[in-house]
């Protein structure tokens, strides 16, 4: 089973969205790079529950996308660079 397929199709929109977030912060050095996965977990519960409505599927979902824009990342920062 996909890791994507947990993800409402409503909310997809939000991985790029946390990923160019998360890039600003960084480049902005509002504070330490490590703080940087939990802000952009606030960021998600606050845009998902803004579409989705504030429920518990919400949250799930603001989860799965958080740890999606934080993976994506990291699996790209990663591979470019492996020798």
């Amino acid at each position: 089973m996909e890791f994507m397929n947990f993800i409402m199709e409503e909310a997809l929109i939000l991985v790029p969205v946390l990923m160019i977030l998360g890039k600003m912060i960084k480049q902005a050095k509002l504070f330490p790079t490590r703080f940087i996965p939990l802000t952009l977990l606030g960021i998600s519960l606050i845009l998902t529950s803004t579409m989705l409505g504030f429920n518990f599927n919400s949250i799930i979902q603001a989860i799965l996308i958080a740890g999606a824009a934080v993976f994506g990342h990291q699996l790209f920062k990663q591979m470019r660079e492996q020798p």
